[in-house]
């Protein structure tokens, strides 16, 4: 009885063994996998109050207010060889009763401009700020020149000033970046 059921056993898994589905497998695809992360960072952020524009013991007014930030993460080879696209996404709130230029100088370690972007930024009041955005994408040769950079400078230009001006200029930013492995 044993030898019958063992032969019933083997006989069983012999047709399933020969009728079973078997899907051909193309092993040249796995060259046709990528992986396309993307990664999201804060940038730059700061708070400029009303007072920054204007020298009250020179009695000036102070147009320009810049700031430099290092952004050493860009250096990395990994990186730089699988960003495909990076995405600048900036937030203004303004209560300043002026408008704005505001400027983004990219810059490598040896102080060379490798990419430049910039936004104007609309005049606000002190009881009605006012929210202006700005997304810049970089792609392509850009994307080459931008991870060049180790530091961004910000610099933020008001047309005018004096010492009764009131109310703050805030950024907010980040960037979104594009990989493929």
């Amino acid at each position: 009885m044993n030898k019958a059921i063992s032969r019933s056993i083997i006989m069983v898994c012999a047709c399933l063994l020969f009728s079973a589905c078997i899907k051909d497998t193309d092993f040249d695809q796995a060259e046709d996998i990528a992986l396309t992360p993307v990664v999201e960072l804060d940038l730059i952020y700061f708070n400029l109050n009303a007072n920054q524009f204007y020298d009250s013991i020179n009695s000036n007014p102070i147009l320009t207010v810049s700031d430099t930030t290092e952004i050493k993460f860009l250096d990395d080879t990994t990186l730089q060889e699988s960003l495909k696209r990076a995405e600048f996404y900036f937030k203004f709130t303004n209560s300043i009763p002026r408008s704005f230029q505001v400027d983004f100088q990219f810059l490598s370690e040896a102080n060379d401009t490798t990419y430049v972007a910039g936004t104007s930024v609309a005049e606000g009041m002190p009881t009605a700020p006012v929210i202006t955005e700005y997304i810049e994408n970089v792609e392509g040769d850009d994307i080459l020149r931008l991870t060049q950079a180790n530091k961004v400078v910000v610099t933020v230009t008001i047309p005018s000033s004096n010492e009764n001006l009131e109310g703050t200029l805030n950024l907010k930013s980040k960037t979104t970046y594009f990989l493929e492995y």
